[in-house]
């Protein structure tokens, strides 16, 4: 006996908008069973021991930002910070391919979901993901809001991503850089993406549009995860990969409201995401149970693991990427929030991995000071972890998350500056990287005590406390916090080397003066203070 897939809830709003002709033999909103039945059958992919799905994304196992471009229409055009990440691209050549991949899809079969990003009704975008494969629909299921049958009739799709991984563009012919392109049309509201399997272009895909629309309506989208205690106090955590982001905000005492992306509106925080999205490089159950605990779980996906013989993933495994990672619902994790909401935070903490051990481990910031290291969005790569980087390298990324940020900067840190004076939150940076030296001589900063750190601030023990000014950053240094050796608070006292950290200091210094050129002409006299002193 045949199954049939046709009977799922849909919407009244069918295909013809994309130009696409093949309405019968789309699949529409499909469950994660019936997914599973897909993409094994397609081979897509394969179950593991315990019944998670494994993909392999082939060619690519990470997003390929050189061939992301936005298209310069009218609508747009002077919204855009046009950069060498917001980059370029004609009408013409979107409205072509957008045709090419059209015409590849006719008669294919299509994956069809219609979902929700935006925990927060009022601020939520209707997302249409079509896709030629199925691992794409159950990753879509995954990591966004999923619609009650009821909601799914009335589901008019408020930006569409039409994906064609298998689709090769000509980049002689098509204009694109290479064969594989993600173009963003947002006055079509529609992404196109070709020559990727890689799932992160559709999740990301949208988080660039949230942060173009939300900011035009007063919200602040950012790039950071979030939770809040059982008395609903809210804190939330910007920083870069390997900061410590989703490990600092996984707290078996506090309710997680999400892991990656979220939005701050009148109403409070607000999640963009119904999943979350794991790197599982190195994943033990010791260290990060909650995560690992979902790999064992059916609806899971695995992207780029490694199997063994018996179809055990084997996490340690990089032979394929170092960015494996598993995308699961964020109901497989037992203290997530049912509702994605929180309310307005009273503790914004920025983590850096400070590899030149010059940074506090942990200072307040004013509001001013947190404008500009928001802007900045400093961590540090150390040797290893990178071909070529052979000592540690200083990073910037604006905002904490430039890749998916289409306006200028200083637009998204004016709306925190102006949501961090309105709630009077504290703002805290964070040092997980080195103390006592830089990266090779100094050590990593302990996270028993980066924990008790963000716990005393979290809690509010801080703020009446006495602080020291340290004098090349400006930054406001705990003098005494309860559980944590007083000798580790200021920089400067765990080096033997006085004079060598002097110099670290200032040559970091430099480096941040030096990035934050290309905000100044739009940056305010109170910000360009900010900074560095010297």
């Amino acid at each position: 006996m045949s199954i049939d897939y046709k009977n799922q809830p849909k919407s009244s709003v069918e295909l013809d908008y994309l130009g696409l002709r093949n309405n019968g033999s789309a699949l529409w909103n499909l469950t994660p069973a019936q997914l599973y039945e897909q993409a094994i059958k397609n081979k897509e992919a394969v179950l593991t021991d315990k019944m998670a799905l494994r993909v392999l994304t082939g060619k690519y196992t990470g997003r390929s930002p050189e061939d992301r471009f936005i298209v310069d229409e009218d609508s747009s055009r002077d919204k855009i910070d046009w950069n060498n990440i917001n980059k370029p691209v004609s009408e013409e050549v979107f409205d072509n391919l957008h045709k090419k991949v059209v015409d590849y899809l006719d008669g294919k079969s299509l994956y069809v979901k219609d979902l929700f990003c935006g925990a927060d009704p009022k601020y939520r975008l209707n997302v249409r993901v079509v896709s030629e494969v199925a691992y794409h629909a159950l990753f879509a299921h995954n990591m966004f809001i999923n619609p009650s049958d009821d909601e799914l009739k009335n589901h008019e799709p408020g930006f569409t991503v039409l994906a064609a991984p298998n689709f090769q563009a000509d980049p002689e012919v098509d204009g694109t850089r290479t064969n594989t392109f993600i173009l963003c049309n947002l006055k079509k509201k529609l992404i196109l993406i070709g020559g990727t399997l890689y799932s992160g272009e559709v999740k990301k895909g949208i988080f660039a549009v949230m942060n173009y629309l939300l900011p035009q309506m007063n919200v602040m989208p950012m790039h950071c995860s979030a939770n809040m205690d059982k008395d609903g106090k809210t804190a939330v955590y910007f920083g870069l990969s390997g900061t410590g982001k989703t490990t600092l905000s996984a707290d078996s005492d506090k309710i997680l409201i999400g892991d990656d992306e979220h939005g701050w509106s009148d109403n409070g925080i607000f999640n963009f995401e119904g999943g979350c999205y794991a790197k599982t490089i190195n994943l033990t159950a010791d260290n990060e149970p909650e995560i690992f605990e979902t790999t064992q779980m059916p609806g899971t996906i695995l992207e780029n693991v490694v199997l063994d013989k018996d179809r055990v993933p084997d996490f340690d495994d990089d032979s394929l990427t170092q960015n494996t990672r598993c995308a699961y619902p964020i109901s497989f994790i037992p203290n997530a929030s049912d509702t994605g909401l929180g309310n307005h935070p009273e503790n914004i903490i920025f983590l850096t991995a400070d590899a030149f051990g010059v940074l506090p481990p942990i200072s307040k910031l004013t509001p001013e000071q947190a404008m500009y290291h928001f802007i900045s969005g400093y961590t540090a790569k150390v040797a290893g972890t990178e071909r070529g980087v052979d000592e540690p390298q200083a990073t910037f990324s604006a905002c904490f998350g430039s890749p998916f940020m289409p306006l200028h900067p200083t637009v998204y840190a004016e709306l925190l500056a102006e949501k961090i004076r309105k709630h009077n939150s504290n703002v805290w940076l964070v040092n997980t990287g080195w103390t006592g030296g830089m990266y090779g001589t100094g050590n990593r900063m302990s996270l028993l005590h980066t924990r008790r750190l963000l716990t005393e601030a979290i809690e509010g023990n801080l703020k009446t406390g006495a602080f020291t000014k340290e004098p090349v950053f400006g930054l406001q240094i705990p003098e005494n916090v309860d559980g944590v050796p007083v000798e580790i608070l200021n920089p400067r006292n765990t080096w033997k080397d006085k004079e060598a950290y002097d110099k670290k200091a200032k040559e970091l210094a430099n480096m941040f003066k030096k990035n934050f050129e290309q905000f100044a002409d739009k940056a305010g006299e109170d910000l360009l203070k900010a900074g560095p002193l010297l």
